[in-house]
């Protein structure tokens, strides 16, 4: 069984998600700023090509089992953009706020605002590991023209959750985690991750 395990992530706000996610499971959750990693490269045009090598970097440096996701939004009017792109898409340095705004300028007059949360999620025992667990998640909803809500992170107060009424940046993070992209790739992962010790 899994005691510690390397979340690859300077994000404060999605650890906290995973943490308390894989609390029950009393799995030793630790940060890769914790062992110093620097950040990895992220060169890929897919999500799952990015979090394998985010995963294989934070395990080769840590010399722990490694959980990567690589998420993002992908907005059905902009041909699934920003998607990979969703963390810089304002530019350099990376800003939520930036993000927004020019999400906001891009969809305006646009009157589709379908859009999605994806996260895949990896988990890597071995920098060379040959068979990771791969779990995905997808949470569909739609971008307001307007910025609701002070929790969450990323574009959660723009994301409209069309269950709830509600947008992820005013969801108690107990429901978001019950129903986001993380929350569900997550649960999938400590399912798989189940079968090592239970196969």
């Amino acid at each position: 069984m899994l005691s510690k395990l390397v979340i690859a992530t300077g994000n404060a706000g999605k650890l906290r998600e995973i943490r308390r996610l894989l609390e029950p499971k009393a799995i030793e959750v630790l940060s890769q700023a914790d062992f110093n990693v620097p950040d990895a490269d992220e060169p890929y045009l897919t999500f799952i090509e990015n979090a394998l090598a985010k995963a294989r970097h934070a395990c080769f440096h840590s010399g722990l089992p490694a959980l990567a996701d690589d998420s993002g939004i992908c907005v059905d009017a902009l041909q699934g953009a920003p998607g990979v792109h969703s963390a810089r898409f304002g530019g350099e340095p990376r800003s939520d706020d930036r993000n927004n705004e020019k999400l906001l300028q891009a969809l305006s007059g646009i009157q589709n605002r379908s859009a999605h949360y994806y996260c895949a999620m990896v988990l890597v025992r071995t920098p060379e590991d040959p068979q990771p667990l791969i779990a995905q998640g997808i949470w569909r909803g739609e971008i307001l023209t307007a910025p609701r809500g002070s929790g969450g992170f990323g574009y959660d107060p723009l994301f409209l959750d069309l269950s709830t009424g509600k947008t992820g940046a005013e969801l108690a993070l107990e429901t978001k985690n019950r129903i986001s992209h993380r929350g569900q790739a997550l649960r999938e992962m400590l399912q798989l991750i189940d079968t090592l010790t239970h196969p």
